[in-house]
């Protein structure tokens, strides 16, 4: 009962701090307007890029242009929770620390990371969310996805735990600056990593696959899963290779993130 109630409670501060965002974001639409129309344009502009990829070749390592728009738009729904709900850790990474802005959460009688994470509600991230909707509605129509009970609840299970394999990332990276006293270079480069994700693993060479699958599995967040409902094999490493790589990285983000707070020192520019 006691860590029902401090869920509860951390459920409801959570609901305070986005009320809060949105309140400040209503003063400025402009801003959330241009964010929006910012991450409809790029998704625009990558989809018209495997457009014309596909306007020159059939299939890409086996896959049809529609089954590579499923795994686009796979890819974006656990992007787009991170960067909804997890985007301050951004912040850690170039400035937070480097300021000594971070004394302030070490106030708060909550958890700092927690506290770090609900301060920011990044509206603008609908944006993806809509665009991988969109593309997955176009897709699944055009290709041989089995929809029954089970796997509505597997890809459920896998966009949530997908969005942790993010997370997790941006946890380790930005709790580097506490040494550092700036990570967002670092945050940045692993990061981008993800775009590598959006297409089958086979047309890379070993390097590559092995980074975005073993060392920044991003590839978990995107082709694993979405090949699965493709061709409907392999579940236990499709999906449960998310869920392992997810609890791996955020267990590790975690504990660097504590070894971090223990070894901060306020900083002033």
């Amino acid at each position: 009962m006691k860590y029902l109630r401090k869920i509860h409670r951390m459920f409801k501060l959570h609901r305070i701090f986005i009320k809060q965002d949105l309140k400040k974001l209503m003063e400025y639409k402009i801003d959330f307007l241009t964010g929006a129309i910012g991450m409809l344009l790029t998704q625009a502009i990558n989809i018209f890029f495997i457009s014309v990829i596909f306007a020159r070749i059939p299939s890409l390592d086996g896959y049809s242009f529609e089954q590579i728009i499923f795994v686009y738009g796979f890819s974006l729904l656990p992007k787009a929770i991170d960067h909804l709900f997890f985007d301050n850790l951004w912040a850690i990474g170039y400035f937070i620390i480097r300021k000594g802005d971070f004394d302030k959460y070490l106030t708060r009688p909550v958890s700092t990371l927690f506290a770090v994470t609900v301060e920011k509600f990044q509206v603008d991230a609908f944006g993806e969310l809509v665009v991988g909707i969109l593309l997955l509605g176009y897709s699944i129509p055009r290709i041989t996805v089995s929809i029954s009970v089970l796997n509505v609840i597997l890809f459920f299970v896998s966009i949530f735990f997908a969005t942790f394999i993010y997370t997790g990332v941006k946890l380790i990276t930005s709790s580097i600056s506490f040494w550092t006293k700036q990570s967002g270079h670092i945050i940045y480069m692993f990061y981008m990593i993800n775009d590598f994700a959006k297409y089958p693993t086979t047309i890379y060479n070993r390097a590559v696959k092995a980074v975005i699958t073993y060392i920044v599995p991003f590839a978990f967040t995107a082709f694993f899963p979405a090949s699965y409902f493709i061709t409907g094999g392999n579940a236990w490493y499709n999906i449960g290779g998310t869920v392992v790589m997810s609890a791996v990285l955020m267990a590790v983000g975690i504990f660097v993130w504590n070894k971090g707070v223990s070894a901060y020192e306020s900083a002033g520019s």
